[in-house]
């Protein structure tokens, strides 16, 4: 489905990663790198009804989501919807599947973007080991360390403030928008300009993914590009932890490698937002690690 007859939606999305691509930023047609992380699609099946989607929440509907990659100049780089709309309609076994599924003979672009969402939503993971351990009351799937990490994770570390326990399963996002401090700095001599820039072009919807594809310091601002609301620059959703230890690299623009460095990084930043540090022993991280890598 990509101009160049070479990327698909599991060129990013491999379920052996969590439906990330190990990338610190996704490649697309002809080679081209992009500006954001590939997301996980492991917890569509446990997102509530105020979820949204991409890193900067720009769609609320998944329908929608799914289909902005297809014409987006470096994922997959089509002209335009009628182009994506030619191609299914040109395969003879999509037509017939179609007709089927929607007891009608011409497809209609919704249509393309209703079966892919119907489809990444029934990607749901087997259940986690931290899964079995609440749900199921399996008390050995979590080993001493990894209970400890739960405390932690809980507790002292306020991990869970915003990677949310709630829920069977737990989608392990509270779905809402902060600031982690990464990119801001680089971005920060031309700020103004940036910002005005976004302003002056207001972009909405797939647009908005097309332009900050091929501009990456717009990409640092984040929930700005969407709102343009000054209180947004730096803001990106949080992530689901599902998977997390299999989708390195982290944040928004994968510039953290490893999870290791994930965790120092939310630790010293949530140590600037509270005005005073959060002393996380060695032992400590290691047995926040070994909880993460349970999920």
């Amino acid at each position: 489905m990509s101009a160049d007859n070479n990327i698909k939606c599991a060129s990013c999305h491999i379920p052996s990663l969590a439906y990330t691509d190990g990338k610190q930023v996704a490649v697309g047609v002809g080679g081209r790198t992009g500006s954001r992380n590939t997301p996980s699609l492991s917890a569509l099946d446990s997102m509530d009804t105020n979820a949204s989607f991409f890193w900067d929440g720009r769609r609320r509907q998944l329908e929608e989501a799914v289909l902005d990659p297809m014409t987006n100049p470096v994922e997959m780089g089509l002209r335009d919807r009628g182009e994506l709309l030619q191609r299914v309609q040109g395969n003879v076994e999509y037509r017939e599947r179609f007709e089927h599924i929607f007891h009608r003979q011409n497809i209609e672009g919704e249509d393309i973007g209703i079966v892919l969402a119907d489809y990444v939503r029934s990607l749901s993971a087997e259940p986690s080991a931290y899964d079995r351990y609440v749900t199921q009351g399996d008390r050995m799937a979590l080993d001493t360390r990894a209970v400890l990490g739960l405390t932690l994770f809980a507790g002292k570390a306020g991990c869970s403030q915003c990677h949310l326990l709630s829920g069977k399963p737990a989608a392990l996002t509270d779905e809402k928008f902060h600031r982690t401090g990464v990119g801001l700095d680089d971005i920060a001599p031309s700020l103004s300009m940036l910002t005005q820039e976004v302003v002056k072009s207001s972009l909405k919807g797939s647009a908005i993914g097309d332009r900050l594809a091929t501009h990456p310091d717009e990409a640092q601002l984040g929930r700005f590009n969407v709102t343009r609301e000054p209180a947004d620059i730096g803001l990106f959703r949080t992530p689901s932890l599902r998977g997390v230890a299999n989708t390195a690299p982290y944040m928004h623009d994968g510039s953290v490698p490893t999870l290791e460095d994930a965790i120092d990084r939310e630790i010293y930043y949530r140590s600037l937002q509270a005005g005073e540090p959060l002393n996380l022993s060695a032992e400590e991280r290691a047995n926040l690690r070994a909880f993460l890598e349970t999920l």
